[in-house]
């Protein structure tokens, strides 16, 4: 059974909640989002710095089909390994503004994982302006790359 990811966005609020279960072990699932390597697999990006602990600090780039690049980054503020990462997240040159993520990993069996992230955001307009873009695609197809990869392990 395929499991997708779900986006859950309450009208009139300035946050959302993305949940997703995977077939993976815990520890396989929260390796995806700490480890550079697999990171740039899924994530089909280039891992610049991704410093694991609190008060580090992380940076992702992306090249798009006409070769412009585009930056990510964050802090994070909370690093609890196999259970959960609280970090900023900013798309350099947007207009979108920092966003407040709060990832937590959850075990359901030995073979399973759920991972929940708790996203907020400046503003509702800016919460309904990333959810005109094919944001809701776009974490959908990586969580399933995550899955596929992963899976394969």
């Amino acid at each position: 059974m395929e499991r997708k990811t779900k986006i859950h966005a309450e009208e009139g609020k300035q946050e959302l909640l993305i949940t997703r279960e995977f077939d993976l072990p815990l520890e396989l699932l929260f390796k995806a989002y700490v480890e550079p390597e697999i990171v740039e697999q899924w994530m089909g990006t280039k891992v610049v710095k991704l410093e694991n602990k609190k008060h580090g600090s992380w940076q992702f780039e992306t090249t798009d089909p006409m070769g412009n690049k585009h930056g990510f980054n964050g802090t994070i503020h909370e690093f609890v390994p196999d259970q959960k990462i609280t970090r900023t997240f900013e798309m350099e040159n947007a207009n979108f503004g920092v966003q407040l993520e709060f990832l937590e990993f959850e075990q359901l069996t030995d073979a399973t994982s759920k991972l929940t992230i708790h996203v907020v955001y400046r503003s509702v307009a800016i919460r309904d302006q990333i959810l005109r873009l094919p944001f809701a695609q776009g974490v959908n197809m990586a969580h399933n790359r995550l899955q596929e990869i992963l899976g394969q392990s």
